[in-house]
């Protein structure tokens, strides 16, 4: 029963831990104000998830930018096309999430938030340009912002090829 209960992940550095956080509000916050000044909608929920891998585990693979905008854009195209031609039912959006991670996976940008964007595409019933603003504008800019961050703050990011 200890297993289901173990913290695997290990501590962090009150550095670091402020340092995550502060870059999630950041990234956030210029999206926001960003969609506030152009009138346009640029925030999706699964980039608060992001901003967590983007900030708290910047060096994972998961986190890096062609895993971030790569996963979003897959993962909202697939939801998009299966929308387009299938009824709005559970099936329909459990297939567009299971697709979206396999083709995640095959393609190697893999980005867990990314799986909620059929279950938004679904629940919305948004047109094309969804594809284009908010999920690739505000993936680029998620990424932008952490880029700028863990330069400033001394953090290697995007990971380099190894």
């Amino acid at each position: 029963m200890r297993h289901f209960i173990t913290r695997h992940q290990p501590a962090q550095p009150w550095r670091v831990t402020l340092l995550a956080g502060l870059g999630g509000l950041l990234a956030i916050g210029c999206v926001a104000a960003l969609s506030s000044y152009m009138h346009a909608p640029l925030l999706i929920a699964p980039f608060g998830a992001s901003c967590v891998l983007l900030f708290a585990a910047p060096n994972s693979p998961l986190s890096q930018p062609a895993h971030v905008v790569g996963g979003h854009v897959l993962a909202t195209a697939i939801g998009l096309l299966l929308h387009a031609f299938l009824p709005n039912e559970w099936w329909a959006v459990a297939l567009a999430v299971g697709l979206s991670i396999a083709l995640m996976n095959a393609l190697r940008v893999t980005h867990p938030p990314a799986g909620a964007d059929p279950l938004l595409v679904f629940a919305l019933s948004p047109g094309l340009d969804f594809l284009l603003v908010p999920v690739l504008a505000g993936a680029c800019m998620l990424v932008t912002v952490a880029v700028l961050f863990h330069r400033a703050s001394g953090v290697t990011y995007p990971a380099r090829p190894v």
